[in-house]
C-alpha cells in the first residue's frame, strides 16, 4: 500500500510539472519505486535549440508564389523529361518540413534521386497564405496526415501518391534508406 501511495504522489507531482518541463515520463502506479526514473526536460532550452535549429535550414517554401501556375509549369517540365512532381507540402515554419529538404538537399545519395527523377516543389501552407484551391484539388485529405506531407504527379497532373512523413522519421530526423526508398518507389518506370 505504501509503494502505491508513493507511486500516487510521483504521478501527481508529475503531472503538476507538465505546465512548467515538457517530457516528463509517468509512470504506472504498480510499478516498482525503485525503478522509478522520470526525465525533465527544460522546454525553454528546446525551444531556444529548435529555434536556432529553424534559423540555420534553408526556407524553401514561398508564400507569395502562385502554387498551380509553379505546379503546371513543373507537370509540364517533368512531361518532357520523363519525370514526375515530387510535391512535398509544409511551410518555413514546421521544423520537420525543413529537417526533410535539409536531408535531401544535403545528402548525396537521396539528390541523385531526386535530380533523376523529379521536379521538386514545395508547396506552402501558412497563415499567410493556405494555398487552400491546391490542397483541395490534390490532396484535399492530406491536412490529416501532418506536415511535411508528400504527393506525387504524373506528367498529366494527375496525383499517382500521396505519403505521410512519420514513417520516414528516425529520431530527430529521417532514415535514409525509408527515404531513399519513398523516392524509388515513386519514380517513373523507365
Amino acid at each position: 500500500m505504501k509503494k502505491h501511495i508513493i507511486a500516487a504522489c510521483i504521478l501527481v507531482t508529475s503531472f503538476v510539472t507538465i505546465s512548467c518541463k515538457d517530457d516528463v515520463k509517468v509512470v504506472p502506479v504498480d510499478a516498482p519505486i525503485d525503478t522509478v526514473k522520470t526525465e525533465v526536460v527544460d522546454t525553454v532550452a528546446a525551444k531556444k535549440l529548435l529555434l536556432e535549429e529553424k534559423e540555420r535550414l534553408a526556407k524553401p517554401y514561398n508564400d507569395t508564389e502562385d502554387a498551380q501556375t509553379k505546379i503546371e509549369e513543373l507537370v509540364t517540365k517533368a512531361a518532357a523529361e520523363g519525370k514526375h512532381v515530387f510535391v512535398q507540402a509544409g511551410g518555413n515554419w514546421c521544423i520537420w518540413c525543413l529537417r526533410f529538404n535539409d536531408f535531401v538537399q544535403n545528402t548525396e545519395e537521396l539528390k541523385e534521386v531526386v535530380d533523376a527523377n523529379y521536379e521538386y516543389y514545395h508547396l506552402n501552407y501558412s497563415k499567410e497564405n493556405k494555398n487552400e484551391v491546391v490542397f483541395n484539388k490534390y490532396a484535399p485529405e492530406g491536412n490529416k496526415l501532418g506536415y511535411p506531407f508528400f504527393f506525387v504527379l504524373n506528367g498529366k497532373g494527375e496525383v499517382l501518391n500521396i505519403i505521410g512523413s512519420e514513417a520516414l522519421e528516425s529520431d530527430k530526423g529521417y532514415d535514409l534508406n525509408k527515404v531513399k526508398q519513398m523516392f524509388l518507389d515513386n519514380a517513373p518506370k523507365k
